[in-house]
């Protein structure tokens, strides 16, 4: 990567000036290491878009590195979630890793720490190594088993990896300093003892490693050269070159862990215990609620993952946590699908529209456009009928000059068809519009060249021919929370801020050519949004989620507020 190419991150400029102080460039190696323990979320997409963008800059290679060390809450199903997600935003990762598999040699190494006088297996209840741990003003207490023996040291560990002692009898702990100025390096835990089955060793081990003592050796194991994660983990830093300094053979690559900032979303949470929360309280549907900020759920909402990758370039890193407005998310998605969607019909609140000068039992299939984006344009056949469903909002009997859609004596075109005029209504008893009946313009089709078809009127209404339309659910989504900041006041329940409207469930109808679309494909239902092919949909039910309006609607009603 050159600088002269473009701006580089702070993250860019740690490698750069490695580089030039004599690391190899075919030493570059990086990783993402999720946690098996649930559904990744947009704040996960931001550090998969870091880490494997990093690999395609520098054309190197991107493990993907399962932190399952605690199999209390890892399961297969969220394995195979992450690694589908990562595909499906794109990208490839070199070498499929699990720390699962460094168990082994993270235990050799334990014993070598216990023989060398490093470490040593504290026997003392949770409450009380809290108390003689003491406070960030205040040094803490060497545990009553600080000074054990080697031998008896080896020998409880080994009894504990034996599957000897209960949960919480034993543990086994670095030997650092219990008065230094970073609790993380007061003595910290390396093993605990955990008889739980693991989703890939089984029951083979009863003692498992904690993040910090697994994590930079595993990166060391896997030659990492550049561990990145998110802030929280600075204070981790001291422990995890403390570590590394017990086992680095100065011949391979060390690895260097640096961090960057959370990009907190707005209207949502990215705590994956708030979002397993919300599943298990069924506040939604499951992990890939459409409403949910997984990577799932955004799946089947309709985001393209290619939007969700600019989401993450324009947003950068930095190094302050910062909350980013989802609204900018959702301009990606526009732009994305504005240039790869096909345009289509669809009628979500009906209101019948006749034709009263239109032949009797007539049909004609009429030429649309599919994408005006498009290099090669496409084009596709709609049916037309004396009688269309339009949009009740796209009708008023009585209208100001600012109303540019149809009322009665004025005139509008039908989008693909015909100038019509309105003339007049029928209402229920109640008082409500039930039909609209109007004429049209004979010579007006469009695209047929007359004078007519040229004639300039205010207003363009798209409709649907009501014998040829198809009935579809359509699930209208909004934001799943009210507030911009849901979690961020500690004394309020992040639930309190669900909006009970984040979801409305309708009856649409759309024009033929959608009967044999299929799960998640993508659609611009013309002046009302982008909607996708949700995966309850069948042959003989089409439904559809709304992935996004055709504008930012949410600013003016925040800007109200």
């Amino acid at each position: 990567m050159s600088t002269e190419e473009k701006s580089l991150n702070f993250i860019e400029q740690i490698i750069e000036e490695d580089l030039k102080n004599g690391l190899s460039n075919d030493k570059l190696r990086f990783r993402f290491p999720p946690e098996p323990n649930g559904y990744l979320h947009v704040g996960h997409a931001s550090a998969i878009c870091l880490n494997f963008g990093l690999g395609i800059d520098y054309q190197a290679p991107v493990n993907l590195r399962f932190d399952d060390t605690n199999p209390a809450k890892e399961e297969q199903e969220y394995v195979d979630a992450i690694k589908k997600d990562i595909e499906w935003l794109g990208y490839q990762w070199a070498s499929e890793c699990y720390a699962s598999d460094y168990f082994q040699q993270l235990y050799d190494w334990a014993v070598e720490f216990v023989k060398k006088g490093k470490a040593y297996v504290d026997s003392q209840s949770s409450e009380d190594m809290a108390k003689q741990k003491g406070t960030p003003t205040q040094v803490g207490t060497d545990s009553p088993f600080r000074n054990r023996s080697v031998e008896e040291n080896l020998d409880l560990l080994k009894r504990m990896k034996n599957g000897e002692f209960p949960n919480g009898t034993h543990i086994l702990r670095a030997k650092i300093d219990m008065a230094h100025t970073n609790m993380l390096m007061r003595d910290p835990i390396m093993y605990r003892i955990l008889h739980s089955h693991h989703h890939r060793t089984g029951d083979k081990w009863c003692i498992y490693p904690m993040y910090d003592w697994a994590h930079g050796e595993s990166d060391y194991l896997e030659q990492i050269s550049h561990s990145f994660c998110t802030l929280e983990f600075l204070p981790h830093r001291e422990l995890y070159d403390w570590f590394l300094d017990q086992v680095y053979d100065e011949t391979k690559v060390r690895p260097k862990q640096r961090e960057f900032a959370r990009r907190n979303l707005s209207h949502t949470v990215v705590s994956k215990r708030k979002l397993l929360q919300l599943v298990e309280e069924k506040h939604v549907t499951g992990w890939d609620d459409p409403r949910m900020s997984t990577i799932s759920g955004m799946r089947r909402r309709g985001y393209p993952p290619m939007a969700i990758r600019n989401f993450a370039k324009t947003i950068g890193i930095a190094k302050r946590t910062n909350l980013i407005d989802v609204s900018l998310l959702e301009f990606c998605v526009r732009e994305e699908l504005n240039k790869t969607t096909h345009r289509v019909m669809a009628v979500l609140n009906p209101v019948k529209l006749v034709i009263t000068n239109y032949p009797e039992g007539n049909e004609e299939w009429l030429e649309a456009e599919n994408n005006p984006e498009e290099e090669v344009m496409t084009y596709r056949k709609v049916p037309f009928s004396k009688e269309l469903y339009i949009e009740r909002e796209d009708f008023q009997e009585e209208a100001n000059k600012k109303f540019f859609r149809l009322t009665l004596g004025t005139e509008v075109r039908l989008k693909n068809a015909y100038i019509i005029k309105g003339e007049s209504v029928v209402k229920d008893a109640d008082g409500n519009i039930i039909e609209i009946h109007c004429t049209y313009d004979t010579d007006s089709r469009s695209g047929s060249g007359t004078e007519a078809s040229q004639r300039k009127v205010k207003g363009t209404i798209h409709w649907v021919s009501i014998a040829h339309a198809i009935t579809a659910e359509v699930r209208i989504y909004d934001r799943l929370f009210s507030h911009e900041s849901p979690d961020g006041n500690k004394e309020i329940d992040f639930k309190e801020f669900i909006n009970p409207n984040s979801l409305e469930v309708i009856t649409g109808y759309v024009e033929p050519s959608l009967q044999s679309a299929k799960n998640l494909d993508q659609f611009q239902f013309q002046r009302l949004g982008y909607f996708c092919v949700d995966k309850d949909s069948s042959d003989q039910k089409l439904v559809f989620n709304k992935t996004v309006g055709l504008r930012d609607t949410w600013a003016k009603v925040e800007a109200k507020d």
